[in-house]
């Protein structure tokens, strides 16, 4: 399958309000509107018909936002990748926020099942004064099922450039022996299977770093959470043994950054919470 995804915003210059100025969709992957998510800014939602991604699966999305304009893009549902045979699905991501503008990439759950081989790339592309909020989570393994990875392929890469400048980079990549090491070693995820990662950038992001380590420190002892500012972006990450268990944790620090950053109200769409 061949996927693509094209959204761009702009601004209502009368009433200053973002509207949708471009959509393309190819299937399997589908842009849905819900009305009745409670937010207070647009809400776009990202989909795939398909149900899953395996080997040979090409998806590529791509959102522009325009100068001044805000909205929030979140998945439906977790994604799954499945078993492959050799070949590896290619995920591309692009993220590119002019001036003013805030963009929200807020993930649900991207399930690895064992022999998925995903090869990812999201790049953010900011102007000076522009912000976003972003984030990943990632499950090696089907846990309900007692399911653990003992072969795949996981690179995972994010790039953000402020000005066509990059100002932060960082790729997890690991196959197959590489792999089983790298989730068991004490130095990665130490036997946990689930993982999580939040970038912000935008102006005063690095002053927000005692805000969100201050709720760090609220969660469960079995989450292992940390958070920096390299370049002026503010990273955070979450490992704990299910997707579960950092779920809350992620989502009091993403709730509490949009009102922060954007002085948005500090809530997440229900469909996300259940």
């Amino acid at each position: 399958m061949n996927g693509t995804l094209e959204l761009a915003f702009d601004s209502n210059g009368t009433a200053g309000a973002t509207r949708l100025a471009h959509l393309h969709q190819a299937a399997p992957l589908r842009a849905l509107f819900p009305e009745t998510c409670r937010m207070d800014l647009p809400v776009v939602a990202l989909t795939a018909t398909c149900g899953g991604f395996t080997g040979g699966d090409r998806m590529r999305t791509m959102i522009e936002m325009g100068a001044g304009t805000k909205a929030m893009a979140i998945a439906q549902a977790a994604e799954k990748l499945y078993r492959s045979t050799g070949d590896e699905t290619r995920i591309e991501i692009a993220l590119d926020v002019e001036a003013g503008g805030w963009l929200e990439w807020l993930p649900q759950e991207t399930i690895l099942f064992n022999g998925a081989r995903m090869r990812r790339q999201t790049s953010i592309e900011l102007a000076d004064d522009a912000a976003v909020l972003a984030g990943e989570i990632l499950v090696f393994g089907r846990s309900a099922h007692g399911e653990t990875m003992t072969r795949g392929l996981v690179h995972d890469a994010w790039s953000v450039k402020r000005k066509g400048m990059l100002v932060w980079a960082d790729r997890f990549h690991a196959a197959d022996a590489l792999l089983i090491e790298a989730l068991e070693h004490p130095a990665a995820l130490k036997g946990m299977r689930a993982t999580a990662m939040l970038v912000h950038v935008g102006p005063g992001a690095e002053q927000r770093l005692t805000l969100l380590r201050d709720l760090m420190l609220l969660a469960p002892a079995e989450v292992r959470c940390a958070a920096t500012v390299v370049n002026g972006v503010l990273v955070a990450r979450w490992l704990a043994a299910d997707a579960l268990t950092l779920r809350p944790s992620f989502a009091a620090a993403w709730m509490a950054l949009r009102n922060a950053a954007q002085g948005l109200a500090p809530r997440l769409p229900s469909f996300w919470l259940h």
